[in-house]
């Protein structure tokens, strides 16, 4: 499964017990996904999805919420649409609906950006926001240079709301215009993981690292493979210099350590010159050097991100010159 795919699948399942973020995400999925319509004098609210799951969601939720009968239409695949599509609509409570979810004014005048609930809300009305915005118009590349979680606006002012959202998430976001269209895009790789996570999508997340992860250690075993012996020495004191970072984190942290961090910090001390697989042969039980690696590369974030916020050094500050020279 594509990974768009399989994030829109796992927020479309995703079980939010808050009414205020219920009705975030409500009205992110319509603005991003919807318009309003006249017809006959009277506001009819329309949202197009792409995937049968979030249509079936959004029906639900607008029944459970505000009492309203949404009617939801399958548009098939034709001319440059390679995959059907679902509308969901709301003709005769349309008016009612636009009200409730922020759609319009006390004015009856249509809002461009996010409504000012939403935008005024909790945290967990932002993180509910990201994901009725994702179900809408979202998507999410490989990782690799071009990786990017992306979120297509109908809007300038709806691409900073939703740019505002993610700040509050404390996630850098950028909105940008491309060929007419706003967007708002994250390439960071350590952003977009914790976006997947604060929007409720952390089976993705897991998924989207691992082959991240993967990624990045294809491309370091291709650089050794012609290394000399010079260089590969220079590795192992890179591998004494980790060694130091994990043992300033684990003092950083603490009694805070989850357990399974502590161990693989614990396992890179005890062997200080042992590459990534050696480590994961000596866990009990027996591990990946993809997992060894990533649970030491959590480990040392957690670490630098309490040593950012307590106002100390990080764990770079066991680090010696001939480390930094060497590494």
């Amino acid at each position: 499964m594509a990974l768009t795919a399989q994030v829109k699948d796992e927020l479309a399942r995703y079980r939010e017990t808050r009414a205020s973020a219920r009705k975030a995400e409500v009205s992110a999925t319509l603005r991003f996904a919807g318009a309003l319509h006249i017809v006959a004098g009277s506001i009819v609210v329309e949202a197009e999805v792409d995937t049968g799951a979030a249509a079936r969601r959004l029906r639900a939720e607008i029944k459970a919420l505000y009492g309203h009968t949404a009617e939801v239409t399958v548009i098939g695949a034709a001319g440059i649409r390679r995959s059907s599509r679902y509308l969901v609509r709301v003709a005769q409570d349309g008016p009612a609906l636009a009200r409730q979810t922020g759609l319009v004014d006390g004015r009856g005048r249509p809002v461009r950006g996010l409504p000012a609930a939403v935008v005024n809300g909790s945290i967990t009305d932002s993180k509910a926001a990201w994901r009725g915005a994702f179900l809408a118009h979202g998507s999410l590349t490989e990782p690799g240079r071009s990786a990017a979680l992306e979120v297509t606006c109908p809007g300038p002012e709806a691409a900073l709301a939703l740019v505002g959202a993610a700040r509050r998430l404390e996630i850098a976001a950028k909105s940008r215009e491309v060929r007419g269209v706003d967007r708002v895009v994250l390439r960071d790789g350590e952003a977009i993981g914790d976006l997947l996570t604060a929007m409720g999508a952390e089976n993705t997340r897991l998924v989207w690292e691992e082959r991240r992860l993967r990624r990045e250690v294809r491309a370091t075993a291709n650089r050794l493979a012609n290394f000399d012996d010079a260089n590969l020495r220079r590795s192992a004191r890179a591998a004494v210099a980790a060694g130091a970072r994990v043992e300033r984190a684990l003092d950083i942290l603490g009694e805070d350590v989850p357990d399974h961090l502590r161990y693989a910090g614990r396992l890179r001390l005890q062997h200080k010159q042992a590459s990534l697989e050696e480590l994961g042969q000596l866990a009990s039980p027996p591990m990946t050097k993809d997992a060894i690696a990533g649970r030491i590369r959590r480990l040392l974030a957690t670490a630098d991100k309490r040593a950012e916020d307590t106002g100390i050094p990080g764990t770079d500050a066991n680090l010696t010159p001939d480390m930094l020279d060497d590494a």
